[in-house]
Order: structure tokens, then sequence, then C-alpha cells
């Protein structure tokens, strides 16, 4: 009797080992760090439309920690259940006295209760997000359709110089990452960029066309129409009366939200000039004048009211934008500029927050002849769709901000495209000769088209064109002949601050305009293309699943100019090639 008590008292330990390994195992499932998240590898064949409302929320980059060294396991595989964050560990079990052992079999089953921990491996490149997953949003508007110009000889659709879809699809790719599918808009894509098209010699605009065979599509052609609109001297501008509404809800604490905002708008109001207003509200869980119009002749001033904003709080968005509008009235001025810029998320949870009731508000202030344009900041739960149908309503523009570079860009070296706008409700209709074209379709503006009949109503709103934009389309075609002109280009707009009577332009493409191989067309042309055919792959376009993403970073190699924006472009378009392939590839200068 006195020779087995070692023995037990043995056993008791294993069991007691046994126990607590089970109860780390529990600890660590319910409270440890989450298991690294994979993504599934596109699929090829998709077809459209598809539904799709959220994205993925980006992956933290410390999102899987590796097990603690010596943490002891359990001795048998147990499935795995992910918990709730407010789920407990279970109690561990009872210890059941157990019959005694021999020594040699007490030994192995400790050595099994103890293994040393095999090394983590790395979480696989992600290839295409999962969708849905998370709680960013985007809206799928869908591909347009091949048509016969025999039935339908007109494409109508107002202008977009919005660009924010490419600054997240740039920001999603670096993070190592294929945008969802449903945020890439290929004329933002396309929009993102200056093709030095020459400036008209009178009137608001200068249409450019050009065309070439199609390298991506045997026996296609793509027909470019580009409008430019007229470039106002600095000296000659307006002045502006902007309000600043900042989102300082607790979602934009991150240092890529509130921070960046802040430096944004001190770049913005230091391209400001004199008589231009500055005034500055915030909304979170209740809204906040912390500026009243201030002449920018004051800029501490207004420095120090942005050094004052700080995030917390739900986010009351429909009271902001109503206050917003308030300060607006404040400084109104016909034949000025008066504009709110919401700087957000576009996450709006609390009050009056459904996009109809904020809408409207914005289309009722658009008719007094103030507009507003948003700027988007931050990932994870960001909501593409709000912020895109704010700008929109407000007769603004839409862009997205992921960097100081990017804050630059839009708030000094393209301020007087946002600022001094040049025509309203802009509308293009291009009509193709049946004779000439056996069918054709509009890469990208799905979700800025309009009814053929009603090109000429006025009362259908539309885009606006600032000072220096340019809007550029392109066109997947089949030409039945290429020695005679495919399409007249018909373009309808408003003046640029008062007035409800449209003009209306018409231009007619020159065959001479239509390049015997795509190496011979411009280089503009060619660089444009490539653009284009990168955003029609990434949203899994059904009509460009032959479509080389190898032979469209080669053709931008070929096409891009030395400008800092189109080398950007050729070093996403091979990182997408890389994480395509499961290949990560060097970095992208920002």
């Amino acid at each position: 009797m006195l020779r087995s008590r070692p023995v037990v008292a043995l056993v008791a330990l294993v069991t007691l080992a046994q126990t607590l390994a089970g109860c780390s195992a529990s600890s660590a499932s319910s409270g440890g760090a989450a298991e690294p998240r994979t993504t599934a590898t596109a699929v090829s064949d998709s077809s459209y439309p598809q539904q799709y409302t959220a994205a993925e929320a980006a992956p933290a980059a410390d999102e899987a920690a590796p097990v603690a060294a010596g943490a002891a396991a359990p001795m048998a595989q147990q499935p795995v259940v992910n918990p709730s964050p407010t789920m407990m560990a279970p109690p561990p079990p009872p210890i059941v006295p157990t019959a005694p052992m021999k020594k040699a079999e007490v030994e192995r089953k400790v050595a099994v209760a103890t293994p040393k921990p095999s090394p983590q491996q790395p979480a696989p490149i992600a290839v295409a997000p999962p969708e849905p997953k998370g709680t960013e949003d985007y809206k799928d508007y869908g591909v347009n359709p091949v048509v016969d110009p025999a039935k339908d000889r007109l494409s109508t659709f107002a202008i977009d110089v919005d660009t924010a879809a490419y600054s997240i699809a740039r920001r999603k790719i670096m993070e190592g990452t294929l945008p969802p599918f449903a945020s890439v808009r290929a004329e933002e894509f396309l929009n993102y960029f200056d093709y030095n098209y020459e400036s008209p010699k009178s009137g608001p605009f200068a249409v450019h066309f050009a065309a070439a065979p199609s390298p991506f599509t045997k026996g296609h052609h793509l027909v470019r129409v580009a409008v430019q609109g007229k470039r106002v001297p600095e000296s000659a501008r307006k002045p502006v009366h902007l309000v600043y509404l900042v989102d300082t809800s607790g979602s934009m604490e991150s240092a890529d939200k509130i921070p960046l905002a802040k430096r944004s708008l001190k770049l913005l109001t230091n391209s400001l000039k004199k008589g231009d207003t500055v005034a500055l509200c915030t909304y979170a869980g209740n809204v906040r004048e912390v500026l009243a119009p201030t002449g920018i002749e004051e800029k501490d001033k207004i420095f120090r009211a942005i050094d004052d904003l700080s995030a917390a709080g739900s986010t009351a968005m429909a009271s902001g934008i109503e206050l917003a509008y308030k300060l607006a009235e404040r400084t109104l001025v016909k034949g000025h500029v008066n504009r709110v810029i919401v700087l957000s998320d576009g996450d709006a949870n609390v009050g009056a927050t459904s996009h109809e009731q904020i809408l409207d508000m914005i289309g009722r202030y658009k008719e007094k002849g103030i507009t507003l344009s948003t700027v988007g900041f931050g990932t994870g739960n960001y909501k593409d769709t709000m912020m895109e149908r704010l700008a929109d309503k407000g007769d603004g523009n839409y862009a997205y901000i992921d960097s100081e570079v990017q804050a630059k860009r839009v708030f000094q070296d393209q301020l007087s495209g946002m600022l001094e706008v040049i025509a309203r409700d802009v509308k293009i209709q291009v009509e193709f000769d049946p004779k000439v074209v056996k069918e054709y379709r509009l890469i990208g503006y799905e979700n800025r088209d309009i009814a053929d009949k009603d090109f000429r109503n006025d009362k259908v709103d539309a885009g606006e064109i600032g000072n220096g934009h340019a809007v550029t389309a392109i066109y997947d075609v089949v030409l039945k002949d290429t020695k005679a002109s495919p399409i007249v280009l018909r373009l309808r707009h408003k003046p640029a601050l008062a007035g409800d009577t449209a003009t209306e332009s018409e231009f007619k493409m020159d065959p001479g305009a239509i390049a015997a191989s795509f190496d011979a067309a411009g280089r503009d042309f060619r660089f444009a293309a490539t653009v284009a055919a990168f955003a029609e792959v990434l949203r899994q376009s059904p009509h460009a699943r032959d479509w080389s993403m190898k032979d469209i970073a080669r053709l931008a190699d070929q096409a891009a100019t030395t400008q800092s924006d189109q080398q950007e472009f050729v070093s996403l378009v091979h990182r997408a090639e890389k994480l395509a392939t499961g290949n990560q590839g060097p970095a992208v200068a920002r």
C-alpha cells in the first residue's frame, strides 16, 4: 500500500496538468488573438449583376499572434469554435480518480500532454477579398451591356470627375489585397489622370476623339471621347466661402482619419486667398459650431480651430449637415462659390441618417446656390456609397484621401477645379452610326446613365465641371468601316453659377482620328486604354475575362509618361498582377 502512493500521486499530477492545459486552451480561444484571415481566389467566370453591399474590413498587421512558448495543449483534438467576444471559457472538468498506471504509461501520457508548439506559418498573400465581409459599403452598379446601334444608336450619360474609386483601389493594393469588385468605378479610374488635353480656343469645352484597334480583343476597336474644360487663371478666380464639416465620431479616431483630415484642412486653408472665408463645424453624438465664418486673413485663428478637433461619440450626420448649411447661408453671396466640404468615413448611425432624408436636404440647399463636396478617410468601416451619393446630390466632387501626398493632390494641386465651377448639369450624348458601327459598349458610367429622352430635359440633374476639369470615356466597339466617322457627340450644359437654360454643342469625329494600330495611337490614348482595362479586370467585368493583367502591365509600361501619378499606376498594375498570382511583389511608391 505504501509502495502505490507515489504512482497515485503521479497520476494526480498528470490529471492536473491535463486540466490546466484545457483551461489555457479555452482561455486562449476566448480572449486571445484571432486566427489569421485569408482571402479566396477571385472567380474568373463571375456574372453580373452581383449583389454587394459590404467589403472586407482591412486586416490588421498584427492580426495573428503566435502561441506563447511553453503553452500546454489538451490531449484530445476538439472541434474549433469561434466564440463571440462575450463568451466565457468553460469551467475545468472535475478530477476523476483513475486506476493506478505503470510508470512508463504515465511518462508517455505526460509527453503527449505537453508537446512543443509547432512554428506558426505566415498567412498567405491576399488574391481577392471575400465578398461580403466586414463593415465597408460599396454598391455594385453592374457593367454596361453590348448594344446594337441599329436598335439603340444613342448613349447618354452625365459627366463625372470624381476620383475616389481609384484612390480606394490604390490603398487596397498597397495593403496587399485586390479591391472589392463593387468598389471599382471605371470612370473614376479614367478621370483620376491628367492626359494633357488641349484647352478650348473659345467657349467652355474642347472635345478630343481618338480610336485604335483594341490590344485586348481581336476585331474590336477602342474609341475615346474626351471633354476638356477651360482653364481659368488663379487671378480670375471668384471668392469662395467654405464650410468645413468634420465627422468627429468615435469611428474617426485612427491616425488615417481625424489626424489626416486636420492636416488636409490646413493644406486647403493655405491654398485660399484674400476674400475667401472659412467656417468649421463638427458632428458626433451632437453637433458643434467650432468656428463662425472667418476671413482667410485670420489664418492662425482657423488653424487653432482645426487643431481643436478630436474624435469621440456616435454619428449624427444629418444634424451636422444641417448646421453646415446654416453656417453657409451666413456668407451666401450670389456669383461667389458657396460650398460645404464634408470630411468623414461616411459611417452615420444616429439621428435622421437615412440617405433620402439627407439627400433631400442637400437638394434643397443646392437650389439656393450652396454646393457640397465629400472627402473620404479611413478603412475598415468606410461607407463609399454614402459619400458618393452626397457629392452627386450636392453638385460637388468626391475624393478619397489616404496619405498627405493625396491630400496635397486634392487640396493644393487640383483645388481650383473643386472651387471654380465652369458649367453645371453637363450631359453627354454619343450617337453611333449603324452603317459604320456594328456594336458598342461604354466602359464605366453605369451609375451616371441618363435616359436618351432626358438629354434635353433640363430638369434632370447631371454633373458639374470645374476649372480645368477633363472627362474621359472609352467605348469598346466593333467597326464595319474604319474610313467613315463612327460617332457624333452632343454636349449640353447650364451656366456656372446661375440660370437654368442649357446650351447644346455638337462635335463629329473625324475618321482620321482612327489609328491603324494600337501602337500608332497617341500616348495619352494608349495610357487611358490601359487604365480602363485595369478597371475592367479589377471589377471582374464579364467582357474582360480573357484580358491579361500581364498585358495591361506591359502596355502601361510603354504608354506612361514620367508624371508621378502615371508611374505610380504602372507600379500598381505590376503589384496587382503579383497579388492575382499569389506573389506580393515590390512595394508601391506613394
